[in-house]
């Protein structure tokens, strides 16, 4: 049985903790990299990774089929994700620490699907990699031998999904707050490198998740920016519902996971994002900045 008094209570967790507990039977490690150009994440890890860590892919590990659902990412369905976990040795006490080198941004994706799903074991590693060797932590090359696990039983809705038609209704509820979490220039449409049309759903704010950082790729702001951040954004206002979106549903759940450590565990992910919003010719699309 796990030590409760070694267990970190939010869903963030630092290179000592790390360093102290990667190596314990209920810990796994999971490298989280994954890059929209050329660059593949497998490729980096055999690079150098983490003692002990597993890779994950975004496309093939952490989502459904692009043709399955909507926008690049959707969800992966439970019996998929399931195998995905039973793989790497995860049971319904394991601890997952999920890292990448962009400050959380990719690893948040899994400790989002381990919310919704059921399992209440998903933490992400303050800081990433650069965290880990800035400490002076070594890498390895090795990939480690895992003894596959049972699959779980797993249960969608543990965390709030909406679809585009609750979005566009959302949109025009004052009452809602939906946050774009791209990066700005994307947001005011003044570049789009992926997706069907520039700009940004009509009534969003604008929200990049590399704000929720000290410096790009680095560690979350301390506890009193982020609060002041998301107030300013209205997104800590009681009682108000809050949706989160950025391209494909992978880097909107850097937006939640920031939430989260203020305690607000309750913001919807729009699953298929920009990508599927973007390609339904019916919805309307905004350029410029914030009004």
């Amino acid at each position: 049985m796990r030590d409760p008094l070694s267990l970190p209570t939010g869903p963030l967790v630092d290179v000592p903790w790390l360093a102290a507990h990667a190596g314990d039977d209920h810990v796994r490690v999971v490298d989280c990299r994954w890059y929209l150009g050329g660059r593949r994440g497998a490729d980096e890890y055999a690079r150098g990774h983490i003692p002990g860590a597993v890779h994950l892919d975004v496309d093939d590990d952490l989502s459904g089929p692009a043709q399955a659902g909507p926008g690049r990412h959707p969800l992966p369905e439970p019996a998929a994700f399931a195998r995905v976990l039973a793989r790497i040795g995860v049971g319904p006490e394991t601890l997952v620490v999920g890292y990448d080198d962009a400050g959380g941004a990719i690893a948040a994706r899994l400790w989002w699907l381990l919310r919704y799903f059921g399992h209440p074991g998903g933490r992400v590693l303050d800081g990433g990699l650069q965290a880990w060797t800035a400490a002076g932590r070594p890498l390895s090359t090795e990939a480690p031998a895992i003894a596959p696990a049972p699959a779980l039983e797993l249960t969608p809705g543990g965390a709030p999904v909406v679809d585009k038609a609750a979005v566009d209704r959302l949109r025009q509820d004052p009452s809602a707050l939906i946050l774009d979490a791209r990066a700005r220039e994307r947001y005011e449409g003044q570049s789009e490198p992926i997706d069907a049309r520039p700009g940004h759903i009509p009534g969003a704010r604008s929200a990049p998740f590399a704000e929720n950082l000290r410096a790009p790729g680095g560690a979350f702001r301390d506890r009193a920016d982020l609060e002041r951040r998301y107030r300013e954004l209205g997104a800590l206002d009681e009682g108000r519902a809050v949706v989160c979106y950025c391209g494909s549903g992978v880097t909107a759940c850097h937006d939640l996971l920031a939430l989260a450590t203020l305690g607000r565990a309750d913001v919807i992910l729009y699953e298929g994002s920009w990508s599927d919003w973007a390609r339904d010719a019916a919805l309307p699309a905004a350029k410029g900045p914030d009004p």
